[in-house]
Parts: C-alpha cells; structure tokens; sequence
C-alpha cells in the first residue's frame, strides 16, 4: 500500500507564500504529528490538502497511489481516501447529521449500490456509543448549536463512518477541556490500524499525551526543520519554539 507523499510542495495564499518546499511522508499505519508556532503554515497544509479553492499551489506534487491529488477537486479527493477535521467545523442548518453521514457514506460506494438503511443505522450508532455522542444528535443539523466538544466529536464520527485513508486532523484539540480531549482522544486511538494513516496538527503537547504519534515534525516558517519521536514533543514542551526557530534563522541562506 502506497504512502501519501507531499513533495517539495509551495502554496500561496492571496499572493503571499505560506509552504515553502514542504516534504513529508506518511505511511499507513503511522500517525504523524505536526507542531510548530502560530503562523508557521500548518493549518494552510490541512486546507491546501483538503483543496480549499482559496489557496495556491504554486509547485510541488501530493501523491496518493503513485496520483497527484492535487490535480483532483475535493470531493474527488474525499472520495479517494483523503478526510479532514478542521479546526473550525462548519455549520449545516437544516441538514440532520444522519442524513449529512448518509450521503456522505452512499457518495462512496461504487455505482450502483445503495446504502442498506438498516446496516447504515447500525454502524452508525456505533459510532457514536464510542464517542459518546447522544443518539438525538441524529436528528440535528450538522454541528448548528454545538459546543466546541461537540463540534470535534461529531468530525471524529464523520471520521469513524467514512472509513478514510489518510486522515488530516486540524487543531483537533482546540477548545476542548480534558474530558472532551479524552473522549476525542479515545475515538481517534479506536480507529488507528495498518490501513489508515493519521496526520495530526497541534500547537501543543498535551494532546500527544493520549494520542501518542509514531512521529513528530517540527514546522517553521512553512516547511519541515525537524522530525524525531515523542521526545521532540516533550522537548517543544519545556523549551518552547525560539530554539528551533533560533537555529532556523541562522541556517536561512542570507540575499546578497
């Protein structure tokens, strides 16, 4: 099974180079974690991947069975295998989560085949007993009213039905307190496999408490500068990020 390779990637948004020669690879079965200080490009991978239209690829190639994703539109990538959580979910007035999850899954599925209700319903309680998301949450409008807690719940059960290849989670730690965060934290940790890699972008350690990465990169001024274990993590924690972004600065070639 194939990685999903980000080559030498520079994407722009509104004019103004954000990833400059960004290069990762991530495996199936891994989880890859992305730290790095406010402004450092991170979130602009998650949308560039996802194909949000208001960002540039200027060069650079993301491959996926040996395919260059960037050429798809969004929902083509979805369709693929590419999933995203996003550190502000959207809102969906009047568009219940079952029937958002339910065309989501049936867009999946190859022509012809229709979604069995009762094997629908099933798996999606499921789903949602792991999270620990009330069943009436079925007949809500997608994330309209949620509480922050809620809103990231809901994206890791769109996670959990839509059975991803590569997941790219944003901030998924965002706004949570410590319940919601193990909540979270336990449902991603579930659906870890051999056949699902996990992209995971986080300002802080604390969330790697609970879902610990196979790999942790250091991200500054919109590319990779290092990649080590939990420990780099650990590092960040007690450091900060100047001495990274210190020693950066000074590798940086100098304009003459």
């Amino acid at each position: 099974m194939n990685s999903l390779i980000i080559k030498d990637l520079h994407a722009n948004v509104a004019g103004t180079e954000i990833i400059r020669g960004l290069s990762l690879e991530i495996e199936p079965g891994k989880v890859h974690a992305v730290m790095g200080p406010n402004g450092s490009g991170k979130s602009t991978l998650a949308k560039v991947l996802g194909g949000h239209p208001d960002y540039e690829v200027t060069s650079g190639e993301v491959l996926m069975d040996g395919q260059d994703i960037l050429a798809m539109e969004p929902d083509e990538r979805a369709r693929k295998g590419i999933f995203i959580a996003f550190q502000y979910p959207m809102e969906i007035p009047g568009v219940s989560n079952a029937n958002f999850l339910r065309s989501a899954v049936q867009a999946r599925l190859p022509d012809g085949e229709i979604l069995d209700a009762t094997e629908y319903y099933s798996h999606l309680y499921e789903k949602m007993d792991l999270l620990e998301i009330d069943r009436k949450f079925t007949a809500r409008s997608v994330n309209e009213g949620f509480s922050g807690g809620e809103k990231k719940r809901n994206e890791i059960l769109q996670m959990a039905m839509l059975e991803p290849r590569y997941a790219i989670l944003d901030e998924t730690d965002s706004g949570l307190d410590i319940d919601a965060l193990k909540i979270v934290a336990h449902g991603v940790n579930t659906l870890r496999g051999p056949n699902l890699g996990i992209l995971l972008i986080t300002h802080y350690q604390r969330l790697l408490n609970y879902i610990v990465p196979d790999v942790v990169h250091v991200m500054v001024r919109g590319r990779i500068v290092r990649t080590g274990g939990k420990e780099l993590a650990l590092a960040l924690e007690e450091q900060g990020y100047d001495w990274i972004i210190k020693e950066e600065l000074l590798e940086e070639p100098v304009a003459v």
